[in-house]
Order: structure tokens, then C-alpha cells, then sequence
């Protein structure tokens, strides 16, 4: 094969827990009779509340053939290559198995949110029944150098509040705000979407609706914006450059001699799915004879029925992007439009002329 596919997950594969009937399906085209993958294939999710090993597992049990973690793109997997904050104290946010997650990555002194609370008691005062019946007065050395947000937290007020704290503080929470420390300390942050689809009619907030209540709360205060040391997921060209990697590392295991032209990132999103695989198109087609193209499906966030034409409706929708992303019409344009991911396998087959 001179091609590979991206796929997103949530959308595409399932809704919540609810497997799309189309994805089975789709992979026993994918793979030969022992269940070997017929083509390059790594799951480009956004999604960061557990470790590679339990998506694979889950995504296994789902599509009825074996999936190893190597082919699992999570959206905080770059941050492998962040080493230069993998031996310093950092402070992260989210849910799920946060410090084995952090310490998968490289991360070697992580404090979640949780910890810092029960340190700092009278921080989280949002919550009155939280609040502790007398004064606590608890040393608990900390200076965090940089935080990490995997992903939307299930207390907001309680991550947003120490938050703001570290960074108003130059990362020693309890002390007084000093607001003329900016820029402040480094934050990188993964997984941008405003929404996305479980079994829910209408969408669901994200952990970008979490970043712009952050960004809104430190603007609000100090009048300066947050600022990102680094932003990863979809539609980041880190994420895509990433997945890139991934795919030739499968092509050169398996001992495929022909170079790969092409990747087909099949998603439900255009904000993150199509925009960002356009993104990566530009860029490669400026430094190599490759590209990436952008297969929409009808499964998820798109649903043709709510517009009157899809190219117009696309263009002129509202950019739900992350603010630090420009809106360009162009890039929220998929190259092609299908029901569901086994029509997107048919179509990438019959557009290489790939007979299995």
C-alpha cells in the first residue's frame, strides 16, 4: 500500500459506549484472514482519559479485530517528545488515571488537582459543603514549573480556581497573586474541541470549552491572554506530524517497500478532523510529494439534514475552533463527503485502485 488511514474515533466508531454498526463492518476490510492490517492504519482520537494500552483494548472489543497500542494516537501521546518537562514538578488536570497517565508519557513528579486540594484546603471555596469546618494548616511544599491539561475535569470550579492560582502565583499556590509575573509559567495543553458526540441528541461540551473558560477567567482578571507553550490534538499540526510518524514506523515493521503518498483522515468533525487534516495538507504539500486528505462522515458532529448544501453550509458555520487557530473557510472544506466509515474505506479502495 502507498496510502494509510487516520482514524478519529468518537463519531466514527462509536457514540459514548455504542458501537456505529458501520465499523465492523469496515475493518474486516481492512485486515487479511489472520487479522493482520492490510493497510497502515493509527486512531487519531482527541480523547485523553486513559492510557493507550485500554484504548486499544476497548477499540479491540469494538471492531472484532486485534489493535495494539502502537496504532493508538491519543490526544496527549506528544507529549512524549516533550522531555524537557518530563523531570520537573508539574501540575495536571483532567480525569481518568491522570498520574499513570503522566508517567506513561515521561512525566516523573506530576500533582493532580485532587492532591493540591487536599494540600490547599481553603482554595476550593466554591463548594460550601467542601469547605473544612476550621482553619487547616497544612505544609505542603510545592512550586510547579508548568501545567498539563489532558482533558475536561469533572469539578470545574475547583480545577479552574487552582489553576488560576499556580498561575498567578508564579506556581506556589496560597501565596498572594502577583500580577506582573507574565508571561506565566508554561501550560500545554491537549485536546481543543469545543464538542463532540455521545448518545446524547445535541453535542457536548469539551475540553475546549473548558480552555475558554480558563483563557476568559485570566483575561477577566488579569487583563493580559493565557498563553500556550504548546497546543496538541486535532486539528494541531504536532497531532498530524505525529500520526505521520506512526504510520511509516507500521510501514517499515511490516517490511513495505513502497513509500506512503497519501493519508486518508477520516473523521466526524470540521473543526478538528478537516480542518486539521487540510492543515497538514498544506504544510506537506509544501515539503514533500505527499498529502493528506480529508474524508467527512455523517455519523457524528456533520449531519447533512441540518443544512441546505454542504459546501455553503460549512463555509459560513461558525468557527468553533480553538482561538489560537486562525478560521479559514478553505480548511473547514472536506475533500470528500460519505454516509459512514465503511463507505470511506470503499471510497479510499476504489480512489487508489486497492484490491485487497
Amino acid at each position: 500500500p502507498s496510502f494509510g488511514f487516520l482514524f478519529d474515533i468518537d463519531g466514527v466508531l462509536v457514540r459514548g459506549k455504542t458501537p456505529i454498526p458501520a465499523a465492523r463492518t469496515a475493518f474486516q476490510k481492512l485486515v487479511n484472514s489472520q487479522g493482520q492490517f492490510l493497510v497502515p492504519v493509527v486512531f487519531v482520537t482527541n480523547a485523553g482519559n486513559c492510557l493507550r494500552q485500554k484504548k486499544a483494548d476497548q477499540l479491540s472489543h469494538v471492531l472484532g479485530v486485534p489493535i495494539s497500542q502502537d496504532q493508538v494516537m491519543m490526544s496527549h501521546s506528544p507529549l512524549r517528545m516533550f522531555k524537557h518537562y518530563h523531570d520537573k514538578c508539574v501540575l495536571v488536570s483532567g480525569q481518568g488515571p491522570l498520574l499513570d497517565i503522566a508517567q506513561d508519557l515521561g512525566f516523573c513528579q506530576p500533582v493532580t488537582i485532587e492532591t493540591l486540594r487536599e494540600k490547599h484546603p481553603l482554595l476550593d471555596a466554591v463548594d460550601h459543603d467542601r469547605r473544612p469546618n476550621m482553619l487547616v494548616s497544612v505544609y505542603f511544599f510545592f512550586k510547579a514549573l508548568s501545567v498539563v491539561l489532558f482533558g475536561e475535569p469533572v469539578r470545574w470550579e475547583t480545577s479552574l480556581q487552582l489553576i488560576i492560582d499556580v498561575l498567578l502565583t508564579s506556581g506556589y499556590p496560597g501565596n498572594p497573586y502577583h500580577h506582573e509575573n507574565y508571561p506565566h509559567i508554561p501550560v500545554l495543553a491537549c485536546n481543543m474541541d469545543l464538542m463532540w458526540v455521545a448518545e446524547a441528541q445535541s453535542p457536548r461540551f469539551g475540553h475546549g470549552t473548558f480552555m475558554v473558560c480558563l483563557e476568559n477567567i485570566y483575561k477577566k482578571i488579569t487583563g493580559r491572554d493565557l498563553k500556550y507553550e504548546a497546543l496538541m490534538g486535532k486539528p494541531s499540526r504536532l497531532t498530524y506530524q505525529y500520526a505521520e510518524q506512526l504510520i511509516r514506523a507500521q510501514a517499515l515493521h511490516r517490511h513495505w517497500q513502497q513509500p506512503i503518498h497519501t493519508l486518508y483522515a477520516v473523521g466526524d468533525n470540521v473543526m478538528t478532523d478537516v480542518y486539521g487534516a487540510n492543515l497538514w495538507e498544506s504544510q506537506l504539500a509544501a515539503a514533500a510529494a505527499a498529502h493528506c486528505r480529508s474524508v467527512l462522515v455523517c455519523t457524528g458532529l456533520y449531519n447533512p439534514r441540518t443544512a441546505a448544501g454542504p459546501r455553503h453550509s460549512l463555509a459560513d458555520t461558525v468557527f468553533h475552533g480553538h482561538r489560537d487557530f486562525r478560521f479559514d473557510p478553505g480548511l473547514v472544506e472536506p475533500d470528500h463527503i460519505v454516509p459512514d466509515i465503511d463507505a470511506a474505506v470503499d471510497l479510499v479502495f476504489q480512489l487508489e485502485n486497492f484490491a485487497p
